[in-house]
């Protein structure tokens, strides 16, 4: 599908990303690519602008990444963030030294009166600094545009080329208002029309997989999650019947969850499909006995689920193709879309599974990030319950229950986790009604997890001797960070009342204020 695209080039930085998803919330369309990638491939893209991203090196060591003086002379606009701004100015002809003194985090900065990036912005805001290296000499034809007080070269420009170099980082939300910076670039200077829209990629989406399918049969393993469930309504909206999806209940799902994926997408929901439950809990519960170590406990899940899936498929016979929610994290994640260093491998990501008989892969939600692909459930129809599911580990509560899983143990862990999460929900509304905006406090994932500690206590004038659960919430833009969200202490003590008063076999719950790091979100 043609349409106007902002290529992001890649130079090893951690935000590499977060530039793209700015981007498109512009509604620009944007991918990622290795600095590594030819100049005859990027013209052959037609981009309608070009942002080169930070990195790690300095632009002036032999062995660091680069560029060819070549792609700055296409007529086509280019933005350069931290290392790329360096870089750009290191190629065209400038200065780029190591001071004596580099900047970290937030910076007072100023703006020049003619800085075409920063228009209509105040003349003094606070920008995200993280440099070491900085720019001593602007290069031929360029003008300094934004300094601050360590940094006499915070950004500068070459209106005529329209080549623009910022020191700092637009993209991070501790700079105010880096949003409005990068659309100046992409609506402004490259003039892109913000065409990208989630109800024209539906639209097109649905064309293409019926367009690939034909009267070909698809086959989907829906986990129940954001992922699957949106791309299972959009292969229903494009192919119905001829998809079949599998539902596998390894047992280790939130409360109610496996029957309200049932709900929208089994016999008389809102989807037209062939929708298979598999009930595979006491098998589960059989193959985790006795495990405590918690990546074991991960590849049993993961192998199980194959397994199951495969046993279903079986059944199906040979099918045309296999549909995966593969979303653009993964690919960026398994260093196929970038420079940056292979965060986690994905299953989802470059290799087919060998264990269903299939003649080709689908992955219509490829090219999205998480929030697109809950505005595309929106407009597919799915419930906003649905949609905005907390993010949910792929090993379930398998990991939430430290130590041994058990059917007694997930029971526990099932009803105390639904209590938590109602009343958080319930005090986040109330304050809402109150103030009209969003509770300060309203953390972005919320969640209860069982320990493997037992203690004494007292209820009813009786001894007790049961678990302790805690419960957990966190406040993070893009959860590679996270710090514990400040609930209220009423909230808290309402959910310890209720858990201790109706989740049996619990006597005690803690409130766990890690961030991350040095912890995870998740327990195990």
């Amino acid at each position: 599908m043609k349409r106007e695209t902002v290529i992001v080039i890649d130079f090893g930085g951690q935000y590499n990303q977060l530039v793209a998803r700015r981007v498109r919330e512009c509604n620009v369309y944007c991918e990622i690519y290795s600095y590594k990638t030819s100049l005859e491939q990027i013209k052959a893209m037609n981009p309608k602008g070009i942002i080169l991203t930070g990195g790690p090196n300095s632009c002036y060591a032999p062995d660091s990444p680069t560029y060819e003086k070549a792609l700055f002379e296409l007529g086509i606009p280019v933005l350069g963030l931290c290392y790329g701004a360096q870089l750009m100015m290191h190629v065209l002809g400038g200065k780029v030294i190591t001071p004596e003194v580099g900047e970290y985090g937030k910076t007072e900065i100023n703006f020049a009166d003619n800085a075409v990036l920063f228009k209509d912005l105040p003349k003094q805001s606070i920008c995200w600094m993280s440099h070491f290296d900085r720019i001593d000499q602007v290069a031929p034809g360029f003008e300094i545009s934004a300094y601050t007080a360590d940094c006499p070269i915070a950004a500068a420009q070459n209106v005529e080329k329209n080549l623009y170099a910022i020191q700092f980082h637009p993209e991070v939300l501790h700079t105010q208002n880096g949003t409005q910076m990068i659309y100046n670039f992409v609506r402004g200077i490259c003039g892109c029309a913000g065409d990208w829209k989630m109800d024209t990629f539906v639209e097109n989406a649905i064309k293409e997989v019926r367009e690939k399918v034909g009267d070909g049969k698809v086959l989907l393993a829906l986990s129940g999650g954001v992922d699957s469930s949106v791309l299972a309504a959009l292969l229903a909206k494009a192919i119905g019947p001829q998809l079949t999806c599998v539902f596998v209940d390894h047992g280790l799902l939130r409360k109610n969850e496996g029957d309200e994926v049932e709900g929208v997408f089994g016999k008389g929901g809102a989807f037209d499909i062939n929708f298979i439950r598999v009930n595979a809990q006491e098998r589960y519960y059989k193959k985790l006995a006795g495990v405590t170590e918690p990546e074991q406990k991960r590849k049993i899940i993961g192998e199980e689920f194959i397994r199951v899936f495969e046993e279903e498929a079986k059944k199906i016979g040979t099918v045309d193709f296999l549909a995966q929610g593969t979303i653009y994290p993964d690919v960026v994640e398994s260093g196929l879309g970038g420079e940056s260093a292979v965060i986690k491998s994905h299953h989802n990501v470059g290799g087919l599974p060998d264990y269903v008989d299939f003649k080709d892969i689908i992955e219509p939600l490829r090219n999205l990030f998480k929030d697109e692909v809950r505005k595309a459930g929106l407009e597919l129809g799915l419930p906003e319950y649905l949609v905005y599911r907390q993010p949910f580990p792929g090993p379930g509560l398998g990991i939430r229950i430290i130590g041994e899983v058990t059917a007694e143990k997930v029971q526990i862990v099932q009803d105390a986790d639904y209590i938590y999460r109602e009343e958080v929900d319930k005090a986040a509304a109330a304050y809402k009604k109150e103030h009209g905006q969003e509770a300060p406090w309203m953390p972005n994932q919320y969640f209860a997890a069982l320990t493997n500690m037992r203690s004494v206590g007292v209820m009813g004038d009786e001894r007790t001797y049961d678990y302790a659960v805690a419960v957990r919430a966190v406040r993070t833009v893009d959860f590679m960070t996270a710090e514990a969200a400040e609930i209220p202490f009423e909230v808290l003590q309402t959910v310890m009342s209720r858990i201790i008063n109706e989740v049996k076999g619990v006597n005690r719950v803690f409130y766990d204020l890690t961030s991350k790091p040095p912890g995870t979100i998740e327990f195990e």
